[in-house]
C-alpha cells in the first residue's frame, strides 16, 4: 500500500463506482470529482460495478489491466470492495492507497492489517435519524432544541472517515460483507 504522503498533481486516481444509472452513484461520483477538482486533481481511470462482490472483482480486474500505474483507488462500496480487493490480490497489485465507503467490518480489518487506507462510514444511526426527522416533518413539528419552527430541508449527517488511527473506535459499527 502507498505510504501516506502528498502525491501531488501527478497522482493517478482511479474510481470504482457502483451502478451508474443510480442517483446515489451519480452523486458520489460528482462529489468525488468536485472534491478532487478543489485540490487540482481529477479522476484518471473510472469503471463501474454493480455493488456486488462479483461485479467489483470484474470491474477492478478491468481497471488494473487498463491502468499500469495507480496511486489511489476509491471504491464506492465495501461489499463490492470484497471483490475489488480479490482482484488486487489476484493481480499482486498493492502499490496504491485503497479507500472504500460503507464501513464494513471487512474494510476495518483491512485497515488494521495495512491493506486499506480508509473507509467512510455510513452509520446505521443515519437511518434512525432519517426516520425521526421524517416523523417530525409529517407531524408539522420542528426540532425542539433549535429556534427554527420547522425541520430544515437539508441536514447533513456525519459520515466519519475510518483510518488506522481510529479504526478501533468504529469497528463495533462494522457489518460483515
Amino acid at each position: 500500500m502507498v505510504e501516506e504522503k502528498n502525491l501531488g498533481k501527478d497522482a493517478v486516481i482511479a474510481e470504482i463506482a457502483g451502478i451508474d444509472s443510480l442517483p446515489l452513484t451519480q452523486d458520489r461520483s460528482k462529489g468525488f470529482k468536485d472534491a478532487l477538482q478543489g485540490c487540482g486533481q481529477d479522476v484518471d481511470n473510472r469503471v463501474a460495478a454493480e455493488f456486488t462482490v462479483e461485479s467489483g472483482e470484474k470491474a477492478a480486474s478491468n481497471l488494473l489491466q487498463a491502468a499500469p500505474k495507480i496511486d489511489i483507488v476509491w471504491n464506492h462500496d465495501d461489499d463490492q470492495g470484497v471483490g475489488v480487493k480479490a482482484a488486487f490480490d489476484n493481480a499482486s497489485r498493492d502499490e496504491f492507497a485503497f479507500i472504500g465507503g460503507a464501513g464494513s467490518a471487512n474494510a476495518m480489518k483491512w485497515i488494521q492489517d495495512g491493506e486499506m487506507a480508509a473507509t467512510v462510514i455510513y452509520p446505521p444511526t443515519q437511518a434512525a435519524d432519517g426516520i425521526r426527522l421524517a416523523r417530525l416533518i409529517a407531524q408539522n413539528k420542528g426540532l425542539s432544541d433549535l429556534v427554527q419552527v420547522e425541520v430544515p430541508k437539508r441536514i447533513v449527517l456525519n459520515a466519519p472517515v475510518v483510518t488506522k488511527d481510529n479504526v478501533e473506535q468504529y469497528l463495533p459499527l462494522g457489518f460483515e460483507s
